[in-house]
């Protein structure tokens, strides 16, 4: 494949399921080497996309083409050109690191003598090679991680599939996995489609950012230019005593504000030069006969972009769910 081709094509995707539009007219093109990001609350559609594209499930109207393939006619081609890590750990506890990575290539075909080293050179770019032949139910959450990724690119894959990777992670495990999908991104020149809850995460890792809700794609641009385009550069977050009704109406006529919004009893006030608004806002606060109990000043992130298209902040809960990217175990074989 043209390696200035493009990884992913999807045009007019739909996937209902009955009444319900999983997906509604989705359009995207991922160009390789890419890192694309998608963004969205539970049921948003991004699982289902992400099913689409790795040939498990078929779209109800449209065209999807991964690696050239379309996934509906050619599903084998798709999935022999792509690797999955899913959000759910699959490694089998009952097998050593090296015997998970080995059954993997078996499946994928890759022959003994290319495996084998191939097994070896991943296993110590993501620091298990020493830990090659201790059972998997002995290794830490982190660790097991950084095995699926490895397990995930055994076959040299144009594109790798990743559904909330760092999902339960702690901290430092979480940046060790940024830093491996960066490397493997420079050094494999691969093409990666992710999803994620984590902000920071899809800030870091992705070029680009598709915020996806009931179906449909809200907004698609790089992460900064999708903070750049929420009116006002600053956030300021107030807490005030007392009935707020018809109080954002009338912030909202004041000098250099676009947008009051109210979440959970807290007014978010999108601003220009948040802290020369500070006085502002507290006068006219003041005026309506409210006190004022706190008052902080930010700039946006992408958490505020996410909320400025979908209403709604993404929640702790909203990751507590299953992966149905792919089963447990090894991969079912081809005629899946």
């Amino acid at each position: 494949m043209d390696e200035k081709a493009d990884a992913i094509i999807v045009r007019g995707l739909v996937k209902r399921y009955g009444a319900l539009n999983a997906l509604d007219h989705v359009d995207l093109t991922v160009p390789m080497g890419e890192c694309f990001g998608s963004l969205g609350p539970n049921g948003a559609g991004k699982t289902t996309l992400i099913r689409i594209l790795t040939g498990l499930i078929h779209p109800t109207e449209g065209e999807a083409r991964v690696a050239g393939h379309d996934v509906a006619k050619n599903a084998g081609a798709v999935r022999r050109a792509i690797g999955v890590v899913s959000q759910a750990m699959t490694t089998d506890l009952d097998l050593t690191g090296w015997e998970n990575l080995d059954i993997y290539g078996k499946y994928y075909g890759v022959p003994d003598r290319d495996r084998r080293g191939r097994m070896q050179e991943l296993l110590d770019r993501v620091g298990l090679l020493e830990r090659a032949h201790d059972l998997v139910a002995t290794y830490s959450g982190g660790m097991r991680r950084r095995l699926e990724i490895a397990r995930g690119l055994i076959h040299r894959p144009m594109i790798l599939f990743l559904d909330e990777p760092t999902i339960g992670l702690d901290p430092q495990s979480r940046r060790v996995v940024w830093d491996l999908l960066r490397q493997f991104r420079k050094n494999e020149h691969l093409t990666i489609f992710l999803t994620t809850h984590y902000m920071d995460e899809a800030d870091l890792l992705c070029d680009r950012i598709a915020i996806i809700d009931a179906g449909k794609i809200l907004v698609m641009d790089s992460p900064e230019n999708l903070k750049k385009k929420i009116p006002g550069s600053d956030i300021l977050e107030i807490f005030v005593e007392g009935e707020r009704e018809g109080l954002p109406a009338s912030l909202e006529s004041l000098p250099s504000v676009h947008k009051v919004m109210v979440e959970e009893g807290v007014l978010r006030v999108f601003a220009d030069q948040g802290a020369q608004a500070i006085p502002i806002l507290m006068e006219a606060i003041q005026k309506q006969g409210l006190k004022v109990r706190s008052i902080s000043l930010k700039q946006q992130t992408l958490e505020d972009v996410f909320i400025h298209y979908t209403g709604r902040s993404i929640r702790t809960e909203d990751t507590k769910k299953v992966s149905y990217f792919v089963g447990a175990g090894v991969p079912r074989r081809w005629g899946r």
